[in-house]
Parts: structure tokens; C-alpha cells; sequence
């Protein structure tokens, strides 16, 4: 065998050792280390952010979810998440905007549909209505909407559960989250975690009792 031949021979061995090294390091040992690390550190987290109620896994703290009937008409004793516009609604295996344009009919005519709604269902001036109730997010799985939305919902809520709209304004309050890192972004409140605290709130205000 010639010296170039036996050159070229030794690259290409040198070659496959370093994508077989590089494959087992990266595509393996890397991602189980990193694994194990966050199940330790984070198990929460690293399985999904998880809400469970009576061990059963209701939902997912970093997903937004519908809370409406059959039919899609919001239930009025349930504060409502953001509009989605993933898959048929916060489907996460098809997360995404709409990609309609500000001056897009199609969005001008949902975004009227929803302030309607709005409206309606929380006897809201339209004036009134902040913009995240009525567009949905770029990823369309927002699980939090602004305290201005959460706030705006909080008499028709209380009202469909014969409780005293302060004791609920006070529960929205109490459930907004800051700023990440204390300057990123805008306060939210999560609207899962918001509907499962009020689910454990009693109408006659003896939650402290029981």
C-alpha cells in the first residue's frame, strides 16, 4: 500500500473514532448526566412543572388551558386563560401564533368577537379590555394572563360562585407573580393556579374554620 494510501486510510480512522467518542459523549453520557442533575436539583421542573390535585396530574404550570364547556362558551365561575391559537387551543404538539397581521380581517373580526364576549360575560366596557384577553400569545400556550385581564374577570366570577367580590379580588391580588429577576417583563397571574386556590374557597368564608 502506498504512503498516501495509508494516509488516507488513517484519516478516515481518525475520523470515525472522533464521531464514535463524540456520539457516545454528547448523544449519551451528556443528556443522562444532565438528566440525573435535574431530577435532584429540579424534579419539579424537569418533569414537566406538573399540578396535581389528590396526586392526580391536573395541568401544567408553564401551559395554558380552556376552561369553557362542550361547546367552547366560557364558564363563567372559572377566570379564563388567554386566547390560544395553538393546534385547537394550547395544544403543545402544535404550538404557534396565528401569523395574521395587525391590519389582517380575520384578526380585526376575532379580536371584536372576543371584546364582545368579554363584554358579556364580565359586563366590561370594551374600552376597559386589556389586549391579552383578546390575542393570543406567540407560542399559544401562555398560561398567565395580566392582573389588569385577571382583575376585569373578578365580579362575574364571584358573582357565578355567590361570593364576595373583595374576597376574590384579594385572592387575584394575592396571586400575582412579579417581574422575573424583579425587572424582566410584566406582572402575571396564572390562571390554573388561580382557578385551583379559588376552587378551594369557601362561598361563607370559612376556609380558616375547616
Amino acid at each position: 500500500m502506498s504512503p498516501s494510501l495509508r494516509g488516507t486510510g488513517r484519516q478516515y480512522w481518525v475520523a470515525v473514532r472522533a464521531m464514535i467518542v463524540l456520539t457516545a459523549g454528547l448523544g449519551i453520557v451528556y443528556p443522562l448526566v444532565m438528566t440525573g442533575v435535574a431530577q435532584v436539583v429540579m424534579p419539579a421542573q424537569a418533569n414537566g412543572s406538573l399540578i396535581k390535585v389528590d396526586g392526580q396530574p391536573i395541568g401544567s404550570s408553564l401551559i395554558g388551558q380552556s376552561f369553557t364547556d362542550g361547546k367552547g362558551k366560557p364558564l363563567p365561575q372559572w377566570f379564563q386563560s388567554r386566547p390560544s391559537a395553538a393546534g385547537t387551543g394550547y395544544d403543545a404538539n402544535a404550538s404557534s401564533a396565528s401569523n395574521l397581521g395587525l391590519n389582517n380581517p380575520e384578526l380585526t373580526k376575532e379580536i371584536q368577537q372576543r371584546k364582545t364576549t368579554i363584554e358579556k360575560l364580565d359586563g366590561a366596557d370594551a374600552a376597559s379590555v386589556p389586549a391579552d384577553a383578546v390575542t393570543a400569545s406567540g407560542s399559544g400556550l401562555d398560561p398567565h394572563i395580566s392582573p389588569q385581564y385577571a382583575l376585569l374577570q373578578v365580579n362575574a366570577v364571584a358573582d357565578a360562585r355567590g361570593i364576595e367580590p373583595a374576597r376574590v379580588e384579594k385572592l387575584v391580588k394575592s396571586m400575582i407573580q412579579g417581574r422575573d429577576l424583579g425587572y424582566l417583563g410584566q406582572p402575571t397571574v396564572n390562571v390554573l393556579q388561580l382557578n385551583l386556590a379559588l376552587s378551594k374557597m369557601d362561598p361563607t368564608g370559612d376556609e380558616g374554620r375547616k
